[in-house]
């Protein structure tokens, strides 16, 4: 049996040393015949990197026997090489401009030696990258091939310092000012990175630079799909449940096939399918904290939220959408495109139970600074819906909130918001992979949300006041919300009442709706 590629990034190495590799080769030689400048934003370790090492090994044409038994094998013209221009940003983190400059010429001399060229050591980092194109194509005879990977990494590296951040893009707009001058002597480019800074702030000129982050031609560019579990990976998942490994790993739409994070599925096989978080507890999600804390965000609306065309493309450190962040990094995906008067929209949700259990975890924390005892008030929460004990579900909930420290509302005015408590209720229920629907709509109003959990339906309406009135159930059973849902044997009606003052509950009563 093959052997497991995990953190292997180079074609070579996969296909000598007898590791799984799954064929991307047809997408490459449609992406190389069809055009020449190519843009591909895709979340972290999603295999990036080593489709750019396929392109390398493509054009180089030296090793044609890697690519015995793939697609591209037979079809592509071995005797026609270009000289290749790689530069990868994946490694270091730059805190300065000086810094970013001095790590830039010791990434060029890396391609100063695949080329055999030297640049004139007295250069700027841009001025060798312009250097190496001509002297390339010089002395090769031949238009030169640049991949660019991560090529955004120094500017994420400063995501929440902006002005740091603004000084790292414009170096690099600088850098990558080259690409368009040297056109001439070009061949063919594809870079790739995590985000999508807007072409007009960061390739300025680079007007044919084709994005394909969002194209269905190319949606299977990286990561596996299902049917490549079932058949590249057949062996290796014998005995795995297949139903619950698409719900946990699968979802990433990029508007045709969904596809699997590689870096998930490889771990778990090699953890023996055990189902964890796996390339979510590689990230460092914390930025997203410091973004969070910028902003007063109704957390069941990130995780379901309708964005514009305009806002999925447009990012820049001077307007930062949080949406559009979570969407590039792979935190949220597409669930459905919509086509509208005013142009497309998308509606985002979690891709699967990972993400949509460890993100909302996260927001636990943003919400109430619970880490250490988290796990604790999330067992109680489950084992008490699972048991159908409302009452025992209501005193949870009362020591969750009492729980939570008082120096989280300094300074804070959420709290005076519904929003705030259904939010921390809402994050709660999310992070235990249960199915949440906010603002649910019926045919006579919308539910604050409805968690769905097997054969039990719960339906939830809160309000803010300083004592119990009542009105929230009441508004349930006067709006019926429950019909939407008679095909479920077990339905319970709950309103929550909050006080801002107490910071907890005040008023809380529950029925049930069975068949």
């Amino acid at each position: 049996m093959k052997k497991l590629p995990i953190g292997i990034q180079t074609f070579r190495d996969i296909i000598l040393e007898d590791f799984v590799y799954v064929d991307k080769t047809e997408i490459a030689y449609k992406i190389i015949t069809k055009g020449r400048y190519y843009f591909l934003s895709r979340p972290r370790r999603f295999g990036k990197s080593l489709f750019l090492d396929t392109l390398k090994e493509i054009f180089e044409g030296n090793n044609k026997a890697l690519f015995k038994g793939l697609y591209i094998y037979d079809k592509w013209d071995w005797d026609d090489k270009y000289p290749v221009l790689r530069v990868s940003l994946g490694a270091g983190v730059n805190k300065t401009v000086e810094g970013l400059e001095r790590n830039l010429r010791w990434i060029l001399r890396r391609a100063e030696a695949d080329l055999g060229i030297a640049c004139n050591k007295e250069l700027l980092a841009k001025e060798c990258f312009e250097q190496l194109i001509l002297a390339a194509y010089e002395k090769y005879n031949k238009k030169v091939v640049i991949l660019i990977d991560e090529y955004d990494k120094p500017i994420l590296d400063n995501i929440t310092d902006s002005e740091v951040a603004r000084l790292m893009r414009d170096e690099m707009k600088n850098f990558y000012a080259v690409i368009k001058d040297a056109d001439a002597y070009i061949r063919f480019v594809f870079i790739t990175g995590v985000s999508k800074f807007s072409k007009m702030n960061l390739f300025s000129g680079l007007n044919n630079l084709e994005d394909i982050t969002l194209d269905e031609n190319y949606a299977t560019i990286c990561g596996y799909t299902h049917q490549d579990l079932l058949t590249v990976f057949k062996k290796h998942l014998q005995g795995a449940d297949m139903d619950k490994t698409k719900l946990w790993y699968n979802g990433y739409n990029y508007l045709g096939e969904k596809v699997y994070n590689p870096f998930d599925i490889l771990l778990f096989i090699s953890k023996n399918f055990d189902y964890r978080n796996y390339w979510w507890s590689t990230g460092n999600p914390t930025f997203l904290i410091d973004m969070l804390r910028k902003g007063n965000y109704f957390i069941p609306n990130l995780e379901n939220y309708t964005a514009s065309e305009e806002i999925l493309d447009t990012f820049d450190v001077d307007h930062i959408e949080l949406i559009a962040l979570l969407w590039q990094t792979g935190y949220l995906t597409i669930k459905e495109k919509i086509e509208t008067n005013f142009g497309v929209k998308y509606k985002l949700i979690p891709p699967n139970k990972e993400i949509q259990t460890s993100l909302n975890s996260l927001f636990i924390t943003y919400l109430t600074s619970q880490i250490s005892d988290k796990l604790r008030y999330q067992q109680g929460i489950f084992d008490m819906l699972e048991a159908g004990d409302l009452d025992g579900f209501r005193d949870a909930l009362h020591a969750l909130f009492a729980a939570i420290p008082y120096s989280n509302f300094t300074n804070n005015k959420l709290p005076e918001y519904e929003g705030y408590y259904a939010s921390v209720i809402y994050a709660y229920l999310a992070s235990l992979g249960m199915t949440v629907i906010p603002e649910d709509i019926t045919n006579l109003g919308r539910i604050d949300f409805t968690m769905i959990h097997e054969d039990k339906v719960f339906i939830f309406e809160f309000k803010l006041a300083e004592k119990a009135t009542q009105n929230a159930l009441k508004q349930i059973k006067e709006k019926r919300y429950y019909e939407k849902y008679q095909n479920y044997d077990n339905i319970y009606l709950i309103g929550i009442e909050f006080s801002s003052k107490e910071r907890n509950i005040v008023g809380y009563e529950w029925e049930t709706q069975r068949k």
